[in-house]
């Protein structure tokens, strides 16, 4: 066993660090209660969006329940994504003593909203235990009945890193203030105890235009540059811009097998048209695609060499890599990122339907073409208009 004094280093990975992976719907939302009934001392929640349903009523109750045991609840969410929330909910979480604020943006008025969204999801408990990944708090990424919740994931994580995580969410509570140094987490003098074979290196990487931070963008680069034999990509929305095409062309280009699963049904249809009109090119780069068709498929998820392998928040497009905040961790740890691998190869298997140059071909005569596009152009317009002028309701 190993007991060293926790160090916060965020220019590398931590060591002293054990991982899980949580796959969304029962299982991510059956951890995040026990985490927040199980805190003795803070929770931190933070999502991009948060809706007022079964399981948002659901994830606020445990929350009024720690703030009840004098437990100190922070919640911040997303005040473009979430301004369905009404007034009468947010009253009753601040009158059960829990501590909640909109992210909002750089600039705004009555009628336009300017600047990045807080698209990461996390939830942090006690500076010891954390959960990191790309799911919201809402009834389509939970299993109700009758509907399976939308594919997705997230690492859950207890050690340094968590104490880290910590960290983050209080800077993102004051909105990254210039004067602020030591937060309530650096103060806490931690010790994690793991057996060898737990001891997992896991670092945070962020994107966010407003602070230079493009950490996501860059791990995506490395796999792209540095894999050896096989990447594994799970995403949503999969667009990506002219510096991953490159990168992903020369990696294939170099032999290295590269496979993408995405959606078969999507949330937003004009996007599914938009990425459909990206399956020629790669295909025509040796890509394999895999189309998943139970449910909506919202994770994202690379995994390098049964090496090593980044999940979070970050969607391969425009929006993540150069305009949302975004937040992933990366994992080394061999055992791990196998586990992860064998579970991903097994939604392949069982759940995908495998994208030929042949069903292209007959699937898409001249004028589907041209609709794809029109629909790729548009998405990519759209994301930016979206991203930093947008209607913003008081």
């Amino acid at each position: 066993m190993s007991s060293r004094k926790s160090k916060i280093d965020f220019s590398g990975y931590t060591e002293l660090n054990r991982v899980k992976l949580v796959r969304g719907g029962k299982e991510y939302f059956e951890q995040l209660i026990a985490m927040i009934d199980s805190a003795g001392e803070s929770v931190h929640l933070q999502t991009y969006i948060y809706a007022e349903d079964e399981t948002g009523r659901m994830v606020a109750d445990a929350l009024k329940r720690a703030a009840k045991r004098n437990v100190q609840v922070y919640i911040v969410i997303d005040g473009y994504a979430s301004q369905g929330i009404s007034s009468q909910f947010i009253h009753e979480l601040l009158e059960a003593g829990v501590h909640f604020r909109f992210f909002e943006p750089i600039f705004k008025s009555k009628y336009y909203y300017f600047g990045r969204r807080l698209h990461h999801k996390l939830a942090v408990t006690d500076t010891r235990f954390a959960l990191v990944g790309g799911i919201n708090i809402s009834d389509n990424y939970n299993d109700m009945p009758n509907k399976p919740a939308w594919l997705d994931f997230a690492v859950y994580v207890e050690g340094e890193i968590a104490q880290e995580i910590c960290v983050l969410s209080w800077k993102t509570w004051y909105s990254f203030p210039a004067h602020m140094n030591d937060t309530p987490c650096e103060q806490e003098q931690l010790k994690f105890d793991f057996g060898s074979v737990e001891e997992c290196q896991v670092r945070i990487r962020r994107n966010d235009w407003v602070r230079r931070k493009n950490e996501v963008t860059r791990t995506y680069v490395d796999i792209f540059q540095h894999a050896k034999k096989e990447i594994i990509i799970v995403a949503s929305y999969f667009l990506p811009g002219k510096l991953f095409r490159r990168q992903i062309a020369k990696a294939t280009g170099r032999g290295v097998k590269l496979r993408v699963v995405v959606t078969g049904t999507s949330d937003v249809l004009i996007g599914k048209q938009a990425e459909r009109y990206m399956y020629r090119w790669l295909l025509i780069n040796g890509i394999e695609i895999f189309e998943y068709q139970p449910s909506i498929l919202h994770g994202k998820i690379a995994i390098c060499d049964n090496e090593w392998l980044t999940l979070g928040s970050f969607n391969v497009n425009n929006i993540s890599a150069f305009a949302s905040i975004e937040l992933n961790l990366d994992v080394k740890h061999e055992s791990f990122v196998n586990s992860v691998k064998q579970t991903v190869e097994g939604i392949i298997k069982n759940n995908c339907t495998k994208i030929t140059i042949e069903n292209v071909q007959s699937g898409s005569h001249l004028l589907i073409r041209i609709w794809q596009r029109i629909c790729y152009e548009f998405v990519r317009f759209l994301f930016f208009v979206f991203t930093f002028y947008f209607r913003h309701k008081e």
